[in-house]
């Protein structure tokens, strides 16, 4: 990858679709009212204005299904901007083993794919706001779990930071 290559990493649960996802032997099924990847094309009509971006998948659906299968539920100008996952086995490596990693935040797995990466331009879209450092909270744009990227608010504010982060020099 290069060093820098403009990055949205993307959870799905509360962004994509609400976060009342539960894992059966079907696969990922949706509990609530709507479709998985209810909002996607939200995202991609967003993402048109931003050729520059790639998307980072930080959903635990990686770590459940695997990248290859996870990535196959996003639709086809999602998936042609994905260009990696924060978790992967290797990542686990530095800590004692793969289950601390499903230990560690959000923040903390983005923030080690970004350090690993040396990325200077990146956003989280996601609604897991737990640990995020002061002072790298402009980095995130949190969702509500229910609404994610329904949010008009939402919406304002991701499009707001992928103009700021695309207007910076690289």
């Amino acid at each position: 990858m290069q060093r820098n290559t403009h990055i949205l990493f993307l959870d799905f649960d509360g962004v994509l679709h609400p976060d009342a996802v539960y894992l059966s032997r079907q696969g990922p099924t949706l509990k609530a009212e709507g479709t998985l990847f209810m909002w996607a094309p939200i995202l991609a009509n967003l993402l048109d204005d931003f050729p520059m971006i790639s998307l980072v998948l930080s959903t635990s659906w990686v770590r459940h299904l695997g990248y290859k299968r996870t990535l196959a539920y996003l639709p086809l100008e999602l998936r042609e901007r994905v260009i990696g996952a924060t978790w992967h086995s290797s990542m686990a490596k530095g800590w004692v083993d793969e289950n601390q990693w499903d230990g560690k935040s959000r923040y903390d797995q983005i923030c080690r794919y970004a350090a690993r990466s040396q990325l200077r331009h990146w956003i989280a879209l996601d609604d897991d706001v737990k640990g995020w450092a002061e002072g790298l909270a402009q980095h995130l744009i949190a969702c509500e779990p229910d609404l994610g990227l329904s949010s008009a608010q939402t919406q304002a504010k991701l499009q707001n930071s992928l103009r700021e982060i695309c207007s910076r020099p690289v």
